[in-house]
């Protein structure tokens, strides 16, 4: 079986992470600090803060944001149950708005008309689906104009940018994900980017139990801290996350290129836009058939996401959640085949030639 995922973890993340074992300090410390530093210098961000998970800094930058209970957020309904789970965390109100088909992110003008529904909104919460930005600089023009906080979910865009500028800059947070599976790993960890410094204090000591100094809690905090453990794979990963990316650009080059069959709809590219390819996602009418065609030639699969947020048992009981045609859509018919950096070139030939086989009448 070709598994949809593979993480890539060499001589050097393990050389690291010796050094932080053999020196003693485990916990939250200088390999945090220069992760920290790395990853705002890699993103071109002023602030950056290191944290347990990618929810746990979505988490964390809603609160550090001023987000207060009852208030209400907006989202996509279609992303992993983490980004709206967050807003409940606040104990704020997720409000669901509809994305393109294009590029399964958010659609500005659905936004636009959710902001209308619901003029009381204070935040809205974007997600860099698979990999392709969400289309930001629209975004910022409705946030500015409604004077909304921005938070951006890049959980699976490492290293995207439109026009040169690197998702997790745009809005007043970016929320990062180290988990196994994303574009690059920590084991699992998260990182909080802004521009702010008052936000960054604020965040820092949410972290970590509400700390301002030590034993001197002027918050109700979590401990949401990474360990240097983590921090040290982190470091070796991202100095490795430009290869990692250019080699998931160049397998969905071919995929796009190569894969003719009219029974999928691949995924684009905007101009100006860099995909980094977390999924490489189709869309086909008959899922079930493709997933049995694809489980007898042995290539793995995944499914992000075959039920969105709102149809979740957990928000079915809720009001106002929005209307998400085209997100319904989408959970029906996306399947996403391996891309990961670890692929070798007989295994995508071999994907894409049975993909050219595949015939959704049979």
């Amino acid at each position: 079986m070709i598994p949809l995922v593979k993480p890539m973890v060499g001589i050097e993340e393990q050389m690291l992470m010796n050094e932080v074992l053999f020196s003693g300090k485990l916990a939250q410390g200088e390999y945090v600090e220069k992760f920290e530093r790395d990853f705002a210098l890699y993103l071109g961000s002023n602030y950056c803060v290191a944290t347990s998970s990618g929810t746990s800094a979505l988490h964390i930058a809603l609160l550090s944001s001023g987000i207060q209970p009852g208030e209400k957020v907006i989202t996509t309904p279609f992303s992993f149950i983490a980004t709206a789970n967050a807003i409940l965390y606040a104990q704020a109100v997720p409000v669901f708005s509809d994305i393109e088909l294009q590029d399964y992110n958010i659609s500005p003008q659905c936004l636009l008309d959710t902001i209308k529904k619901h003029p009381d909104s204070k935040a809205m919460i974007i997600v860099h689906l698979y990999g392709h930005p969400a289309c930001m600089e629209e975004i910022m023009e409705i946030a500015n104009q409604y004077n909304l906080i921005v938070i951006e979910d890049c959980a699976q865009a490492h290293g995207a940018s439109i026009n040169g500028k690197k998702v997790g800059t745009f809005g007043h947070f970016g929320a990062f994900s180290f988990y196994p599976t994303k574009n690059m790993t920590c084991g699992e960890g998260g990182m909080i980017t802004t521009q702010v410094k008052e936000m960054v204090q604020k965040a820092r000591s949410l972290i970590n139990h509400g700390q301002t100094a030590k034993y001197h809690h002027d918050l109700l905090g979590y401990n949401y801290r990474m360990t240097n453990i983590h921090a040290a794979i982190g470091i070796e990963q991202l100095h490795k996350l430009p290869g990692f990316n250019e080699r998931r650009k160049e397998i969905a080059k071919r995929y796009s290129r190569e894969i003719t069959n009219p029974a999928f709809m691949k995924p684009i590219c905007l101009p100006g836009f860099e995909h980094v390819y977390h999924q490489y996602t189709l869309a086909v009418n008959n899922r079930n058939r493709f997933i049995t065609f694809l489980e007898a030639k042995g290539i793995g699969y995944g499914i992000h996401y075959p039920k969105t947020i709102p149809d979740q048992p957990l928000y079915l009981q809720r009001e106002n959640l929005g209307s998400f045609t085209n997100a319904r859509k989408a959970a029906e018919r996306v399947v996403s085949i391996p891309v990961h950096p670890a692929l070798t070139e007989q295994e995508v030939d071999y994907i894409i030639s049975n993909l050219q086989k595949y015939a959704e009448n049979e």
